[in-house]
């Protein structure tokens, strides 16, 4: 409220109840500004036309964030843990298979490797000779495989690690975020409790932008006196 209208007021040619009008239409616009930055999309991001920090929000608290982000980041790298050692343990069950199928071929290889020297006349004799030392081609393979696997397996474990070391780093920020946080709260603390305190002014001669202005305490006061009168 302007220092003019607080006159006209004072001398009778304003109207109360379009006084009263006035305020709420302006605390509503207020509120509803505040709601409309509330729900601005896209969410709040810097700038140089924008100075103001984000409001207060979980979704702007960094700690908060920061602690929601290494909670998660360990769960899912438990999951994966979990779910890469059961793979793991596959693949060692399936290798040992393997390398019992592998020692069987190589057994009958040599039992008919023998048995078509002695007797070369026997066409089936060749015929197993030739599909076991294929067979002992593929088990080969496939147990070459099965190692390559493991060893993959065991460099994801390895790389996986690095989750680990990040998830400290962000806990070693939290700390520090939260040792500056300590730090400024002792660095503006009083020996007065706040509660205890005398109101500051809301509005001080020589400012700016508040100038001639009437807070709505002050209106409300105000009211209330000419409504005694």
């Amino acid at each position: 409220m302007t220092q003019e209208e607080l006159d006209a007021l004072m001398s009778g040619e304003m109207d109360l109840d379009g006084l009263e009008d006035e305020v709420a239409a302006e605390e509503a616009l207020e509120d509803e500004a505040f709601e409309e930055l509330e729900s601005k999309e896209p969410p709040y991001r810097p700038s140089a036309k924008n100075h103001m920090p984000p409001p207060p929000i979980d979704d702007h608290k960094m700690v908060h964030q920061l602690d929601d982000v290494t909670k998660e980041s360990e769960e899912k790298a438990t999951q994966i843990f979990d779910i890469i050692e059961g793979i793991s343990n596959d693949v060692n069950d399936a290798d040992t298979k393997a390398r019992e199928n592998v020692a069987i071929l190589e057994s009958n290889v040599a039992l008919f490797e023998t048995l078509t020297q002695k007797f070369p006349g026997v066409e089936v004799f060749k015929e197993q000779l030739i599909k076991n030392k294929n067979a002992l081609i593929s088990a080969n393979e496939l147990l070459e495989t099965l190692q390559n696997s493991s060893d993959s397996i065991m460099n994801v474990m390895d790389i996986m690690q690095y989750q680990d070391i990040h998830r400290q780093k962000i806990e070693r920020v939290i700390n520090v975020m939260r040792a500056l946080s300590g730090y400024m709260n002792a660095l503006f603390e009083g020996r007065i409790d706040d509660d205890k305190r005398v109101a500051s002014a809301t509005h001080l001669p020589g400012d700016r932008s508040t100038e001639d202005v009437v807070s709505n305490d002050e209106i409300e006061a105000l009211l209330a006196s000419l409504g005694k009168k």
